[in-house]
């Protein structure tokens, strides 16, 4: 995979490869449009201020949706664009993989007797 001037492995992983934000759209895949308190709740250990600037370089990429209702309190919900919705075939290779990864390491655990 030769990368010379723009690397689209590098593209790629720049707008999602934070850990934070793949299990943002891996919520957002699963549930469909989410409030901001059902992702944090979704994601255990992210921080508020983690969760917020995630989202904000998310919807800066155009890969989620945030909408806000003129309520009060505010009523704000996040949901996946069209180009976030482009990239569920790689979530879905990832979870593919990691699944794989995850009944070999089992099976190695099982099979190491020491």
């Amino acid at each position: 995979m030769p990368c010379d001037k723009a690397c689209p492995i590098e593209h790629t992983v720049n707008l999602i490869g934070h850990k934070w934000k793949v299990l943002i759209l891996r919520n957002l895949f699963n549930n469909g449009t989410q409030r901001f308190s059902d992702l944090s709740k979704g994601i255990s250990r992210i921080s508020q201020k983690m969760l917020t600037q995630q989202l904000r370089q998310l919807e800066a990429d155009g890969i989620i949706h945030r909408k806000v209702y003129p309520e009060v309190p505010p009523k704000v919900e996040y949901s996946l664009t069209v180009l976030g919705m482009s990239l569920k075939p790689i979530l879905d290779e990832m979870n593919r993989w990691g699944i794989e990864h995850l009944k070999q390491n089992n099976l190695d655990q099982q099979n190491n007797i020491f």
